[in-house]
């Protein structure tokens, strides 16, 4: 290797460095030669590192956007694992209720509950979708509270659009209606009614719910609990800034309006 690049250093100095040096006869020894082969060496050892670093620089960018794409990966895994227990808990226990009156409900909480867990196993992990399941999945959720409070709520769901072939991230919903529904129902005033609205628009999904009342209490309470700081993450994740989400509140309501790009 050495040789090689002495005999580089040779040609590249006599014919671009010092080229009168073969004219003039000079010897190896010479001190002009010697110094122009000494810039010679230098311009080849600049240019070869110059090539490491490139090839390194290369490298490592692979390797860092892998490391990211993986990071990204195992985060959104992450936080889709942390959807809130207490909703099964909360099931299992009105479940437990139901059987021990004997109640003709209790069979049909046991299939939906089924079918809940289910989709959250077997879809949660899957990058996306079709919209069609995930609606679905919320009309499950939502039958299941209706077991749980029964008349006291009141759900008013719409769905309007082409939903066919469209897909969406799995579970990406579900927090917001949990949240309108443990807004809606954490205080005993009466009936509740709640507001689930999903448009398809164009290349666009466009979300909102909205409950009519809200613990006094939870005014004084920031709404950024750590299932919607989950959310939010994760739509940045997935979407970057292509999102939009706007949460709104006051003592007599709080309301989700969520946009997101559908694929």
């Amino acid at each position: 290797m050495t040789l090689v690049r002495i005999i580089f250093t040779y040609e590249f100095v006599t014919t671009n460095v010092f080229p009168e040096s073969e004219k003039q006869g000079n010897s190896i020894f010479d001190f002009n030669y010697i110094l122009a082969a000494f810039i010679g060496e230098i311009y080849v050892i600049g240019f070869t590192t110059a090539i490491k670093i490139t090839i390194d620089y290369v490298k490592n960018l692979k390797r860092t956007e892998a490391l990211e794409k993986q990071g990204l990966k195992n985060e959104l895994s992450l936080l889709k694992s942390q959807l809130q227990p207490h909703f099964f808990f909360n099931t299992l226990n009105n479940l437990y209720s139901l059987t021990l009156e004997k109640s003709d409900q209790a069979p049909e909480t046991v299939v939906k509950l089924s079918e809940f867990m289910s989709y959250v196993i077997y879809q949660g992990n899957k990058k996306s979708v079709p919209i069609i399941d995930e609606i679905k999945y919320i009309q499950n959720y939502i039958d299941l509270e209706h077991l749980r409070f029964g008349d006291r709520v009141q759900v008013d769901f719409s769905l309007t659009g082409t939903i066919e072939g469209r897909k969406i991230p799995p579970l990406l919903l579900l927090q917001f209606i949990e949240n309108a529904f443990k807004h809606g129902t954490d205080y005993e005033l009466g009936s509740v009614i709640l507001y689930i609205e999903i448009n398809i628009e164009d290349n666009w999904l466009y979300f909102k719910t909205k409950n009519n009342k809200i613990d006094p209490e939870i005014k004084n309470t920031k709404t950024n609990g750590i299932g919607l700081k989950n959310t939010k993450r994760r739509l940045g994740l997935l979407y970057k800034n292509k999102y939009k989400l706007t949460l709104n509140k006051d003592k007599n309501y709080f309301e989700v309006n969520l946009k997101i790009p559908l694929e």
